[in-house]
């Protein structure tokens, strides 16, 4: 593979299939503005090349992506500077949107953690693959911030109010969770994973469906935790208001609900009130409507004091006890 973006980035074509994987792994592949210009400078050039497919991983066994270099971006801000954060977002959700539109298909092999901006990296494209060991959420709203990368336009387009759910507690899905609501379309087992590339390059007249169907080992998703609590998710995250979500779910009265309502009393209520605006209207605009919405949000977000305070609690110092602005749910400050 061909080396760039100071070896974070590497990409070839190999046998008409275009091939990059993120290659920071200590930082659990977490994206750099480099990083993202690089893919997206790739990417163009690729557009034009027969290609089968292009299929992007991430160095390690830990993380296809972790997400966005957030402590960058709250670096910057406390910095007052709002141009190297705007860069960098807006690259980012360049890049989503170009995956979104890319003219072959293009497949994500997630093993280990996808979070934020690995899921703006992934769910864009036509096929996402899981492992055993795959980790997928937005867990924003416990940092002070708010589900990007075009999540208000895919979060909503999931089944029933699956996609409110996530996009509100950040709630982690492992591999059967991410198959049951279309995050993910296949299951590799890790030790498969190498045999992805050279499978599609074997079969390039193939549909990419086929191909990755003869590859899938024993499917997970009977056994989804998150199938099991359905009825339950729709219920209560299906209100039309934030404090009729915690109504339900103190109704409910399950080792669930009560998990969930610990999610939600747990984060940013700024953040709360940011996500579940931008997840309501999100099915009704396109992923460049949603794009363009999120970035006008990051300018204001993180100048925020529970942007800096949520950060700083959990990737900074590291103590998760944030101190929030105002009261979270238990406070009744959130609108009813």
């Amino acid at each position: 593979m061909t080396d760039s973006a100071a070896g974070e980035i590497l990409a070839d074509v190999h046998r008409g299939v275009g091939r990059i994987l993120l290659n920071r792994p200590k930082a659990l592949n977490a994206l750099t503005t480099g990083m993202v210009a690089t893919v997206d400078r790739v990417l163009t050039a690729w557009e034009h090349l027969p290609l089968s497919a292009v299929v992007i991983a991430g160095a390690g066994t830990k993380a296809f992506c972790a997400g966005g270099d957030i402590r960058t971006i709250r670096a910057h801000s406390l910095a007052r500077d709002a141009e190297a954060s705007e860069r960098f977002f807006a690259s980012e959700y360049r890049l989503n949107a170009r995956i979104a539109e890319y003219p072959v298909p293009v497949v994500s092999l997630i093993d280990g953690l996808c979070m934020g901006g690995g899921l703006g990296l992934s769910v864009h494209g036509g096929f996402r693959v899981v492992t055993e060991r795959a980790v997928l959420a937005m867990p924003e709203t416990g940092i002070g911030f708010f589900p990007d990368v075009g999540a208000s336009y895919f979060l909503p387009r999931l089944p029933g109010a699956i996609g409110m759910y996530l996009g509100l507690t950040g709630h982690r899905l492992d591999a059967a969770d991410a198959l049951y609501t279309g995050l993910a379309t296949h299951f590799v087992p890790a030790d498969g994973l190498d045999a992805v590339g050279d499978a599609l390059a074997d079969n390039p007249d193939a549909p990419v469906d086929v191909v990755l169907n003869r590859l899938v080992g024993r499917s997970p998703v009977a056994g989804s935790r998150l199938a099991k609590v359905r009825g339950d998710v729709d219920l209560a995250f299906g209100a039309p208001s934030l404090g009729e979500i915690e109504k339900r779910l103190r109704h409910l009265d399950t080792p669930w609900s009560a998990t969930a309502l610990t999610a939600l009393e747990s984060a940013s209520p700024q953040s709360l009130e940011i996500t579940h605006a931008l997840l309501a209207r999100g099915r009704q605009h396109t992923l460049r409507e949603c794009l363009a919405a999120e970035l006008t949000l990051t300018r204001t977000t993180i100048r925020t004091p529970d942007f800096l305070e949520g950060v700083r609690a959990a990737l900074v110092d590291k103590d998760r006890t944030p101190h929030w602005q105002r009261a979270p749910l238990g406070g009744r400050t959130l609108p009813a």
